[in-house]
């Protein structure tokens, strides 16, 4: 059911005692989950009003506030940012609206943030350590899900198994994933308190700072990476890898050697998440969609990785020894013999001529690279489930196009960058 603005001040009026609109206005959302809008009240505070859908839509925000009644005071003063606090909310029938007390700042596009500067860059570094950082007890009070790294990759491969049921996965792009979530090697990480909606609709910047993170509908314990998969779509492709950058310099621990590998396929993997999603609810056009971007995804793949064969025998003329082995001394088989992706060489990157400086005195950068084409996703959610692990659950899949992520080691294949055009 539909509502408009003036029925959503209604609505919140009703959820909150008190409160007498005298200015509302739509505002952007996950547009195939919910409806929002924001209020101005005689007093001159503004509120935020979000109202479900549908049942799926409504079960996540009422996960929400479980996520938020976790938030003790103490725990909200240790953080950078603020996180939403619940004002009221007014149950009709199976849906549940919520009403929050507006938090200072604005939305911005992800192309935006990617052109903000060092700061900022090292802002969202922050923020995501920040997040990863927050005790796992916090979740384990609320009851939500917590997956350590084993448990997580046989989930993926369950959903992987499920997808395949469909039949509309390129063979390629199948056996590419399966590949990816068989190398153990690969999920090898520390499990860690995961926002798991991360993407630039959920966050707020004012003064050039992350000032507040909104959506905690998928809060969880999980893969750390699965909160970088969004910073992969923007146009800047050494945007993701300067953010990461930040991350581990405020973390202050080692670096996970796999994290943006995994980040890289979560955005891909979000395609056949979309596609099943799309069969569930015997939605045609989600599934068209599906499968035109995956079509996408699979050509472009194929298209680099011919590049990366042709890169391979052009270096083999300059080795003393016949065989073609990657600069890493991987083999170029894999498993099944076709040709493994090189690693191809890192671009020294930066932005207009500066370079991004960490606490211990490290330096990365990244440069502005041109837009790729085609279309592509975040990370839907498969079903509306708020305990799936899937990141930026309800979105619109997003143009992409492909990139390589030059491999660092040789146990494990690259996976591409995603990034919009």
């Amino acid at each position: 059911m539909k509502r408009t603005p003036m029925e959503l001040a209604a609505i919140a009026s009703a959820a909150v005692p008190g409160l007498t609109p005298t200015g509302v206005a739509g505002i952007p959302d996950d547009a195939a989950d919910f409806e929002s809008a924001l209020l101005v009240d005689d007093s001159g505070k503004q509120w935020r009003v979000r109202s479900p859908k549908h049942p799926d839509a409504s079960m996540r925000l009422e996960t929400e506030l479980q996520a938020l009644k976790a938030f003790t005071p103490a725990i909200r003063a240790e953080l950078p940012f603020l996180v939403p606090h619940i004002a009221g909310t007014l149950r009709q029938g199976e849906l549940c609206t919520f009403v929050y007390a507006h938090l200072e700042g604005s939305v911005r596009e992800l192309d935006d943030l990617a052109g903000g500067g060092n700061e900022l860059v090292k802002e969202l570094g922050r923020m995501l350590a920040a997040i990863h950082d927050l005790p796992p007890l916090l979740v384990h009070n609320a009851d939500l899900p917590s997956y350590e790294a084993n448990e997580f990759r046989q989930r993926k491969l369950n959903e992987l198994d499920q997808a395949a049921t469909t039949g509309r996965i390129p063979a390629h792009l199948l056996r590419r994933w399966e590949h990816a979530l068989e190398d153990v090697t690969l999920w090898r990480f520390h499990a860690t308190v995961v926002h798991g909606d991360l993407h630039e609709d959920n966050l707020l910047i004012s003064a050039g700072r992350v000032s507040a993170v909104t959506g905690w509908t998928d809060l969880r314990v999980g893969d750390p990476a699965d909160d970088f998969a969004w910073l992969l779509a923007a146009s800047n492709p050494g945007f993701a890898d300067a953010v990461h950058n930040a991350y581990v310099a405020a973390r202050g621990e080692a670096a996970d050697p796999h994290l943006m590998r995994r980040a890289a396929l979560a955005a891909e993997f979000a395609l056949a998440q979309w596609l099943v999603r799309g069969v569930a609810m015997n939605n045609s056009e989600m599934i068209a969609e599906a499968e035109d971007m995956m079509s996408t995804l699979d050509r472009d793949l194929q298209a680099e990785e011919a590049a990366a064969a042709a890169y391979r025998a052009q270096q083999s003329q300059h080795l003393p020894d016949t065989t073609i082995a990657d600069t890493n001394g991987a083999d170029t088989d894999s498993a099944d013999g076709e040709v493994a992706e090189p690693a191809l060489p890192i671009d020294d990157h930066s932005v207009a001529g500066e370079t991004i400086e960490d606490d211990g005195g490290d330096t990365s950068g990244f440069d502005d690279g041109d837009p790729g084409t085609g279309t592509g996703a975040e990370s839907p959610d498969t079903d509306g489930d708020a305990g799936n692990e899937s990141a930026n659950t309800t979105e619109n899949p997003r143009p992409f196009s492909v990139s390589p992520v030059p491999a660092d080691d040789t146990e494990t294949s690259s996976l591409p960058i995603i990034k919009s055009s």
